[in-house]
């Protein structure tokens, strides 16, 4: 392995990078924090200065609603958050435009769910849309579609949907503002004597205990969220600095090389940049059970996955879903991309390649599973 290069030359390096801010920096008990987000517009336009391309995501359209409203705790039914969402979004936007405009800077209002990513074709129109804004020196500021998002096609929390973003945009360096100053070994309200963790070289079982220690006092995502951002961006091959974002110009501070927050190291061999859509975005809609013999030629002979070595096939899904393939133990060895509807793989489960067209009537191709369309969870390390 490597030795991971240092804060400073990774920050010489950055030319693009994505700064998600949480609920808790930019909103307080009376509603937006005007002074934070002034502080971000301020350092954002300095980062565009000196020829960085910023991608926001930020949360608050439902701590801005419920301010907004006089509301004294978040509702509790999906019609009323998603009500307050719509409330808060337009005042969240507001705050932003003014805030940048003061700096001569222009900004956009993008609104996604997991269903446009999830897409391959909404997905390419998604990261086009952000390149042309991009070019136009425009700010992106992206959030989860609160208003209309359904539980099936949540991103879960906007750390999740950074680490996407990132990946959509071929970014170069993820910055999650938060507000805590980065990733302790305990919970640092409760113990005195909590330690920062500077650097994380790798995101494993132990670094995920930290996390868990930490609760959601953070946000909807809590820190454990963050940490799994972070795996997913240093999978990608780019690295993670979560920060105090109420710190007075934290984006200052971390670009002139400071040593703020917690540093989590991106990975030395990353996935391309469609095996992290398929092993994050796409939602797996059902499972294959293979035998031992295909098992081996995926896992280790680089093959890919025929129907010879099909046991059972569970769920229902379409051609070109996102499925998971299991062996005969049930554990998970991969997520995938079918070239057959579930339907038809049940009536070839066993057969020869020069068999699939007799027993369908047609053949879309050799594999059920291309090897190209794989991603292995010793690869990703999503399912341990």
């Amino acid at each position: 392995m490597s030795k991971p290069v240092s804060r400073t030359d990774l920050l010489k390096s950055v030319k693009k990078v994505v700064i998600k801010v949480g609920s808790g920096v930019i909103t307080g008990k009376h509603g937006l924090n005007t002074d934070i987000i002034d502080g971000l517009a301020k350092d954002i336009c300095s980062l565009r200065e000196d020829g960085i391309e910023v991608i926001m995501v930020s949360s608050g359209a439902i701590a801005s609603g419920l301010r907004k409203l006089g509301f004294t705790k978040r509702p509790q039914s999906v019609s009323e958050q998603q009500a307050m969402a719509a409330v808060g979004q337009s005042g969240l936007m507001m705050a932003y435009e003014k805030a940048f405009g003061f700096y001569h800077s222009q900004v956009a209002q993008v609104l996604i769910t997991r269903d446009d990513l999830a897409h391959r074709r909404r997905y390419l129109n998604t990261r086009n849309t952000l390149r042309t804004l991009l070019s136009w020196k425009i700010i992106p500021i992206i959030n989860e579609n609160d208003t209309v998002v359904a539980d099936e096609i949540k991103f879960g929390d906007n750390d999740n949907l950074s680490a996407m973003v990132t990946n959509l945009t071929e970014s170069h360096l993820l910055i999650n503002l938060t507000n805590i100053d980065g990733l302790f070994d305990k919970d640092p309200r409760v113990n005195k004597n909590a330690m920062l963790i500077k650097v994380v070289d790798k995101v494993d079982r132990r670094i995920m205990k930290y996390a868990g220690s930490i609760p959601g006092f953070l946000g909807t995502g809590g820190m454990a969220s963050k940490i799994r951002a972070a795996r997913k961006a240093a999978l990608g091959g780019v690295s993670t600095i979560i920060a105090n974002g109420l710190k007075p110009r934290i984006l200052k501070q971390i670009f002139i090389g400071k040593e703020e927050g917690t540093l989590f190291h991106a990975r030395d061999t990353s996935l391309c940049s469609r095996k992290q859509w398929i092993a994050f975005t796409k939602s797996p809609n059902g499972e294959i059970v293979i035998d031992r013999g295909a098992e081996a030629a995926l896992m280790h002979n680089g093959k890919s996955l025929l129907p010879s070595g099909i046991t059972e096939v569970k769920g229902r899904f379409s051609l070109g879903d996102s499925v998971l393939l299991m062996n005969s133990s049930g554990e998970k060895l991969a997520v995938g991309l079918v070239n057959y509807h579930s339907g038809d793989i049940k009536k070839i489960i066993g057969v020869r390649t020069d068999e699939i067209e007799s027993k369908l009537g047609f053949k879309h191709d050799n594999e059920v599973i291309h090897r190209d369309n794989l991603v292995f969870s010793e690869q990703i390390e999503i399912f341990r």
